[in-house]
């Protein structure tokens, strides 16, 4: 066989190769990726410092990771909440919450990873039914017992 007649051969077969997967490309299903955070994290703006049993105490920050649905509210410059205070409607009723369900427990619940997340839970439960804030999950971020 000649190279030419071979060329005429290779060439449409390369062609057609080429364009099997350039369609077979296209037709894939684009990959989306699942965020392992679905919502917005909003941490509380002021910390906490609260009275445990036994005389000690605790300071810790909050965060609440709101539904994707839950708006985080606008500033208005002109009538800022008060010092401390960030932007969610709700969120004097969340900080009452927190300080409620904290106070008074023992320090070896914050301590221990399984306390903390029963006590997250708890918060979470009775924002879930005493506020119209959508919170999907609780996290204390930074914490500290003396």
């Amino acid at each position: 066989m000649s190279i030419l007649k071979k060329k005429k051969v290779i060439i449409p077969l390369v062609v057609i190769a080429m364009g099997a997967f350039a369609g077979y490309s296209f037709a894939m299903p684009k990959q989306t990726i699942k965020q392992k955070i679905d919502g917005t994290l909003y941490v509380l703006p002021k910390q906490f410092t609260l009275n445990l049993a036994g005389g000690q105490y605790a300071t810790l920050t909050v965060a609440l990771q709101l539904a994707p649905t839950q708006s985080v509210g606008v500033i208005n410059p002109n009538d800022p909440p008060p010092t401390g205070f960030g932007s969610l409607t709700d969120e004097a009723v969340i900080r009452a919450i927190i300080t409620n369900d904290v106070t008074g427990n023992s320090p070896s619940l914050l301590i221990t990873a399984t306390g903390r997340n029963t006590l997250e839970a708890k918060i979470l439960r009775d924002i879930t039914s005493q506020t119209d804030t959508q919170v999907t999950k609780v996290y204390f971020t930074d914490l500290a017992v003396q």
